[in-house]
C-alpha cells in the first residue's frame, strides 16, 4: 500500500476524530439544566438534499456519486456495493469517505494492537530473563562454591603429601626451626 495514502488516511481519521470531539463539545457545553427542548427529530434520510444535513442523521449514508442520501443498511456493518461505492460513501462527516475510514481504522487497530503485544512481549522475556539471571546465579554461586571445596580438598591432601615427605626426611616442624633436620642419637 503506498505510504501517502496510509498517512492521508490517518490523517483523515484523526481529522474525523478531532472534528466528533469539538462537535460533541460544543452540544455538551451548554448548560442542561436550561435547555428544556427535546432532542430535534430527524427528517426521513430520502428527503436530505446536502451531505450536511444528510450525515447530521448517524442513521443515514450520503452517497457522493449520485448526491443522494439514504438509509444506512444496518443488515451490512460495511455498506455494499449496489447501495454505494466505498469511495463514494461517506458516513459521520462529508469529507472523508468510507474507504479511507475503514483503512484509517484498521490501521488505529493494528498498530494498538501491535503496541500491546510488543508490551505484553517485552513484558514477559523481561520476567523470563530476570528469573533466567536469579537462576544463572544461583547456578554459578553453586560451582563456585564446589570449585572452593574441590579446592580445599586438594591443599589438604597436599599438606599431608608434604607432611608425610617430611617425616620419610625426617624433617619434623619445630616452633623455634620450623623445618631443621632432625639429630640422630
Amino acid at each position: 500500500m503506498d505510504k501517502s495514502r496510509v498517512f492521508v488516511s490517518m490523517l483523515g481519521f484523526l481529522l474525523m476524530c478531532v472534528a466528533f470531539s469539538v462537535s460533541e463539545a460544543t452540544v455538551t457545553s451548554k448548560p442542561i439544566f436550561f435547555t428544556t427542548t427535546h432532542p430535534p427529530v430527524h427528517k426521513p434520510c430520502n428527503t436530505q438534499t446536502s451531505c450536511e444535513t444528510c450525515l447530521a442523521n448517524v442513521s443515514c449514508l450520503w452517497c457522493q456519486s449520485n448526491g443522494s442520501c439514504m438509509d444506512y443498511p444496518v443488515s451490512y456493518v460495511i455498506p455494499p456495493e449496489s447501495v454505494c461505492k466505498l469511495s463514494q460513501a461517506r458516513w459521520g462527516v462529508c469529507w472523508v469517505n468510507f474507504e479511507a475510514l475503514i483503512i484509517a481504522m484498521a490501521v488505529v487497530c493494528g498498530v494498538l494492537l501491535l503496541a500491546i503485544s510488543i508490551c505484553c512481549c517485552c513484558c514477559c522475556c523481561k520476567r523470563r530473563r530476570s528469573s533466567s539471571f536469579d537462576r544463572e546465579d544461583e547456578q554459578f554461586a553453586r560451582r563456585r562454591e564446589e570449585i572452593r571445596q574441590r579446592a580445599d580438598e586438594r591443599r589438604a591432601e597436599r599438606k599431608v603429601k608434604h607432611d608425610e615427605i617430611r617425616k620419610k626426611y625426617g624433617l619434623v616442624p619445630d616452633s623455634d626451626h620450623p623445618y631443621s633436620k632432625f639429630e640422630n642419637e
